[in-house]
This record gives C-alpha cells, sequence and structure tokens, in this order.
C-alpha cells in the first residue's frame, strides 16, 4: 500500500506518480516533521477506508483517494497544531469522512463530466475550521475565530525577494506552506513527473503574480503565496489534466489562474466571519466553471 499512499500524496497536484509522491513527501518533512506525518496519515486513512468500502481499486490505486485525506489531515496539523491526541484524532476522522464525500460528490458531478478536485478537502475542513473554537480540545485559543473583512492594507510593490519567494510560495501553499523551499522541491515532483506540468505550475505561479501585483495586492500576501496557490491548480488542471495541451488551452488556463486569483481575496472575505480560510476554495471553483464551458469552446477538447 505504500506505493498507493504515495500516489494519494502526489495527486493533491494531479499526479500519478511515485517518484513525485516521494518527492512531495520529502518537501513536506522539509517544512517540519509534523507536516510529513500528516500528510502520510491523512492519504493512508484515506487510501485504507476507500480500499475497506470497496470503492474502484484503480482510482484508489493511483491516488485518487488519497489526496483529499492527505489535504485535510495537513490542514489540521496547520490550524491545529499537529502536537495533540485531539489533533491526529480529528485528522484521522476527517481523513476517513473525505473518502464518503468524495464518493458522494463524484456521483453528483459525473452527470456533468465534472471532477471533484479539492472540493471534499475544502467541504471537510471548512466544516472542521469553524467547528474548532466550540471544541475545547481542538481550539488553541491563539485568536478570536471569527472576524468580519477588512480592507486589504500595506505596500504593494513586489522587490525582487519577494518575486521569487512568491513564485515557490504560491506552489507550496496548495499544500498550505509558504516556505519557498517547500515549494522549489514540490516543483522539482512535478517536473519528475511531468516535464508539462511542471511549465504549467510556473506558468501559473507566474500569472498569479502577475494578477495580484496588477490589482495591488499586499505584498507580504504576496510573497507568502497566499493568492497564487489556486492560480497555479487551475493553471494544471486546464491544460493537460482534464483538457488536452495546445496553445489555446495553456492560454485558456492562464486565464483561469488569474480569475481564481482575483477569486481568492473575495472568498477570503466570505470565510472571515468562520475563520477565514478559503482553503482551495477559488480554485474548485474556477475550474468547474472553466470545465464545464470546454464543450462550448470548439478550439478546447476535453481529455
Amino acid at each position: 500500500m505504500v506505493a498507493e499512499v504515495l500516489r494519494g500524496v502526489a495527486q493533491v497536484d494531479f499526479m500519478p506518480s511515485v517518484v513525485c509522491g516521494a518527492l512531495f513527501v520529502a518537501a513536506l518533512f522539509a517544512a517540519g516533521p509534523a507536516y510529513g506525518l500528516y500528510g502520510l496519515l491523512g492519504s493512508a486513512v484515506s487510501t485504507a477506508v476507500a480500499y475497506g468500502l470497496g470503492l474502484d481499486r484503480r482510482a484508489v490505486g493511483i491516488g485518487l483517494h488519497g489526496y483529499n485525506g492527505c489535504l485535510v489531515a495537513l490542514g489540521c496539523a496547520v490550524l491545529l497544531g499537529g502536537g495533540r491526541p485531539a489533533t491526529v484524532a480529528v485528522a484521522v476522522l476527517g481523513s476517513a469522512v473525505v473518502v464518503v464525500v468524495t464518493a458522494g460528490l463524484g456521483t453528483v458531478l459525473s452527470t456533468w463530466r465534472l471532477p471533484a478536485l479539492t472540493a471534499p478537502f475544502c467541504l471537510v475542513s471548512t466544516a472542521l475550521a469553524a467547528a474548532a473554537p466550540g471544541l475545547r480540545r481542538l481550539w488553541r485559543g491563539a485568536a478570536e475565530p471569527a472576524a468580519l473583512p477588512v480592507a486589504a492594507v500595506g505596500e504593494t510593490g513586489l522587490g525582487w525577494d519577494r518575486l521569487w519567494r512568491g513564485f515557490f510560495a504560491n506552489i507550496g501553499q496548495v499544500f498550505l506552506l509558504p516556505q519557498w523551499y517547500v515549494g522549489l522541491l514540490f516543483l522539482a515532483g512535478l517536473f519528475a513527473a511531468s516535464r508539462l506540468a511542471g511549465v504549467m505550475a510556473c506558468a501559473g505561479s507566474a500569472t498569479a503574480l502577475l494578477t495580484a501585483w496588477a490589482f495591488g495586492a499586499p505584498a507580504e500576501a504576496v510573497g507568502q503565496g497566499l493568492l497564487g496557490y489556486s492560480g497555479v491548480l487551475v493553471a494544471l488542471a486546464l491544460c493537460g489534466v482534464f483538457v488536452a495541451p495546445s496553445a489555446w488551452s495553456a492560454g485558456y488556463a492562464l486565464l483561469g489562474a488569474a480569475t481564481a486569483t482575483v477569486l481568492t481575496p473575495a472568498l477570503d472575505a466570505i470565510c472571515a466571519p468562520f475563520g477565514g480560510h478559503a482553503f482551495t476554495w477559488p480554485f474548485v471553483l474556477t475550474a468547474m466553471l472553466f470545465l464545464a464551458a470546454v464543450p462550448a469552446v470548439p478550439r478546447l477538447r476535453r481529455v
């Protein structure tokens, strides 16, 4: 089951590759041992539950039931602190439940030939983020959980340091991690699995940076990758993964990446009253709408 677990981690970025998964796990451990352990735990629990429920063995084998569990467990570690038994327990519970959510959403969305993407992770993690303040063994109490949306403040100019750090942080924030070197390792994993995927991740990150700068996003948030991670995922999804690669789909993917970047602060504001965590909702909404439009666009073709 080791290969399935590693593929589950790699499938966060759509790659059914053991080598890519191993590099992704190395990136998680580079961010901190707890993140590596939680990522593996989430993928392992979801994979085991999927096998136990008798779900399609091929889908489980290529990691399609592991990646949402990986993200749910990582979200628990990042938001709730990884060193407590309650966090481990809720990570296991969430990673198990997300398999059922994935199967249910997959059934509903198959009518429109749309994938569930990371919507199951978003649903489970949003519920956990909203519930945590009401559960004393989960909530760390470091800050008030709810807030009203506020206008952006701070400088908007992007110096070279924030620019290159933000480029890699966009890729790392797909896994909720802002360290530039973690993003670099994730990018290495993508190139190891697919040169096209590596190129599109770079293009998506660069598009997100340009879009955020053009509209005056705070430089600190841009440098931490907080606006660009959904753009990376959208670029990957719309050129090579779900849409056949071509010059037209590449342009379509970058338009989607820019859209997701602008949508991110909107969803941050919507989520502010219950913790302010947009997770990958900007990616999910953008990618689903753009994929739904593909049959109407003669120059594009679904894979």
